[in-house]
């Protein structure tokens, strides 16, 4: 199953991130049918990561997959490089 859900998001989900030059990689999908995922490049540390991945993007992954039953975030978003959005400086 992860390989297929890997495909999917190469086809599908890549090519929309890659617009703000990021991407999603599946990391692990388990027997209690948890996708563990990583965001990188403009989705690392984007002030608006959290609201993609559970919004549009997890809602194309469990309608395709109805096996998915939650999408865990595995990605360090404070050490990013260059995200999409930028964090004011705090004081």
């Amino acid at each position: 199953m992860k390989k297929e859900i890997r495909k999917f998001v190469d086809d599908y989900i890549n090519p929309a991130l890659a617009g703000h030059d990021g991407h999603l990689t599946v990391e692990d999908f388990d027997s209690d049918g948890v996708l563990h995922v990583r965001l990188g490049g403009g989705c690392q540390g984007c002030a608006a990561s959290k609201q993609t991945l559970q919004g549009q993007v997890g809602g194309y992954l469990t309608e395709e997959f109805p096996e998915i039953t939650s999408i865990v975030d595995i990605t360090d978003h404070d050490n990013a490089e260059n995200p999409y959005y930028r964090k004011e400086n705090e004081e």
